[in-house]
């Protein structure tokens, strides 16, 4: 339990293994597709649609989140698909999950798009009973 807050921070920091970026098509029809930076501004994430779905991968990595990756045994950082197979369940909000790289381990997740500009992204364990978000702000 006491490894959920490290967990979702890692996630939402940006380690992971390598992975697909976002394909671009239909993106400008939904105002959550775009270029997304976390609180820290240490990562950019890309959403775009995968396959229909809504997916987001780690566009631009400060040097500092690349060496704190390459120290948990991802060494590429940039690329990494961190939010994945997410589904519309109302204007502004998304279903889905997050890849967290550092468990190898994919949570149930909620996007909420809070303003053109902002979006909330929770991660949840015990099927939604515990839950920790971050407001990411579009670049």
């Amino acid at each position: 339990m006491r490894l959920f807050p490290v967990v979702l921070a890692i996630l939402l920091c940006g380690n992971g293994p390598a992975a697909r970026v976002p394909a671009v098509a239909g993106a400008a029809a939904d105002p959550v597709f775009g270029t997304w930076a976390n609180p820290k501004h240490t990562i950019a994430v890309k959403t775009a649609l995968c396959g229909g779905a809504l997916c987001g991968a780690i566009v631009d990595a400060t040097a500092k989140a690349q060496s704190d990756a390459r120290d948990a045994g991802i060494e590429h950082l940039v690329g990494t698909e961190l939010l994945r197979a997410y589904h519309k369940t109302g204007s502004g909000h998304w279903s889905g999950t997050v890849f967290v790289p550092d468990m190898g381990r994919s949570f149930a997740s909620r996007i909420v798009q809070l303003s053109p500009n902002t979006l909330r992204i929770s991660g949840c364990i015990w099927g939604g009973l515990i839950c920790k978000s971050q407001d990411w702000t579009r670049l």
